[in-house]
């Protein structure tokens, strides 16, 4: 099977980090900056190596997936070992550890090119078939993050921006047009690469915890649902104010997945109201967003974190 050469961009969880493990709202959004795709170089130079071996040890991982009774996918494994003796690696400038989907590319492009019968995304626009392959993807990047929702690679396969409204209803949406206005919504760099699954582990630790339940399901999931609500209805006034809530809450009760080194700035943001930040994807490093209703101050606040535009209003 000759690979597609299909480029899979990176994906941006606008809101609904932790909160869609509860059932409450997410947006996700592709992110085109960063992408990758799948190629072939038998020179085996340094780097392309380590991603060569990755894969065939992902593929070991595959191959007993395959035999699980409930994986909804077909997967020609044996092309796929042909095609890794071959040099098959992926060529991707997506960082991992930042919470943009590196994996998850990953996932679509090996989905895509190797997996019989496999749903298109240009016909993947249904609750049906966006329910199967969220499914599929969960099981894959299993091998990457432990548990998954899926949601990643749904959302770097598609390219098409995501409303979750619970585990099992996902649809496609629209978003607002992007306008040059004062305000924006903008990504740092926090400097530190971060592994999802401690994250998720230290999330979990914490849910143990009756009054931290209360607190997410009563303050966090409204003021994550409020921000969903307000974006896609263009009312960034409300935006900004629920992120504030957003911002303050996830200081106070997330703060082992904000690096420290952004505690400082983190707090600034929210007492200044210059700009809120919050987590992108899991935390504990990679991009953190930033929401602003004025870009050139928050730009000149966090000049040291390489501000990075992604939409304006």
């Amino acid at each position: 099977m000759k690979i597609k050469k299909t480029l899979f961009h990176a994906k941006l969880l606008l809101f609904g980090e932790y909160a869609i493990m509860e059932n409450a709202k997410g947006l996700s959004i592709p992110h085109d900056l960063y992408k990758g795709v799948l190629k072939f170089d038998s020179r085996f130079e340094t780097s392309l190596n380590l991603s060569n071996g990755t894969l065939k040890r992902y593929a070991d991982f595959l191959e007993k997936l395959q035999q699980s009774d409930d994986f909804p996918a077909d997967l020609d494994l044996s092309t796929i070992r042909t095609d890794l003796e071959r040099g098959m690696y992926f060529d991707s400038n997506i960082p991992q550890g930042y919470g943009v989907g590196s994996s998850g590319a990953l996932v679509a492009a090996l989905y895509e090119s190797y997996a019989r019968n496999c749903i298109l995304p240009d016909k993947a626009i249904n609750r049906e078939h966006i329910l199967v392959l969220k499914k599929i993807f969960s099981m894959m990047e299993f091998y990457f993050h432990g548990k998954s929702s899926g949601i990643d690679p749904l959302i770097c396969y598609l390219n098409l921006p995501l409303l979750i409204h619970s585990a099992n209803d996902i649809s496609t949406v629209g978003i607002p047009k992007y306008k040059k206005g004062a305000g924006a919504i903008f990504l740092i760099n926090s400097g530190v690469s971060s592994s999802t699954s401690s994250m998720i582990e230290v999330f979990f630790q914490k849910f143990k915890s009756r009054g931290f339940r209360k607190t997410l399901r009563e303050e966090f999931i409204e003021y994550n649902d409020a921000c969903v609500e307000a974006f896609l209805n263009g009312s960034f006034q409300p935006l900004l104010k629920n992120m504030k809530s957003l911002s303050a809450w996830v200081l106070q009760n997330l703060r082992p997945m904000i690096p420290s080194s952004l505690w400082e700035i983190w707090s600034e943001g929210i007492h200044t109201n210059t700009y809120y930040l919050k987590l992108c994807g899991s935390g504990g490093g990679g991009f953190i967003l930033g929401f602003t209703p004025d870009y050139e101050m928050a730009k000149e606040k966090l000049k040291n974190y390489q501000p990075e535009v992604i939409f304006r209003f």
